[in-house]
């Protein structure tokens, strides 16, 4: 009997990912990397996703208040090792550590995008032509 295969994350990659999306929040939080940039904005991790063998970690994140989310996203990437090796103390029951990529989190650009739609004329008139037929 064959597994059926899918591309939805496992319940332990779920667990993992969360566990080292705290992690890296609490290396940030506590100053640790030293860079102006990034001690000088606000950074929202919002999700971590894992690769299927743990090995590789891709935080989306999210700096606050800043226009040009790239020179951040550098940044933390520039720093990434050193990141990698303060999540030793939390994540130290993984026989491996993570290896860990930054990517700018755009689900809040798409978020705004439906928000947009569904607040079109276009749309508006089409719901109230729904509550008419009644």
């Amino acid at each position: 009997m064959t597994r059926p295969t899918s591309s939805a994350p496992s319940q332990r990659m779920l667990r993992v990912g969360e566990q080292v999306r705290a992690a890296i929040t609490q290396v940030l939080q506590r100053g640790e990397v030293r860079d102006d940039v990034i001690e000088a904005t606000v950074i929202s991790i919002s999700e971590v996703r894992m690769s299927p063998d743990l090995k590789i970690a891709t935080a989306y994140v999210t700096p606050l208040g800043v226009s040009d989310h790239s020179v951040v996203i550098e940044a933390l990437n520039r720093h990434a090792k050193f990141i990698r090796g303060r999540l030793g103390p939390q994540l130290r029951q993984m026989k491996y550590m993570p290896e860990v990529r930054f990517r700018d989190d755009t689900s809040f650009d798409n978020y705004k995008k439906i928000d947009e739609l569904l607040r079109s004329p276009e749309v508006q008139r089409d719901l109230d032509g729904d509550d008419d037929e009644r």
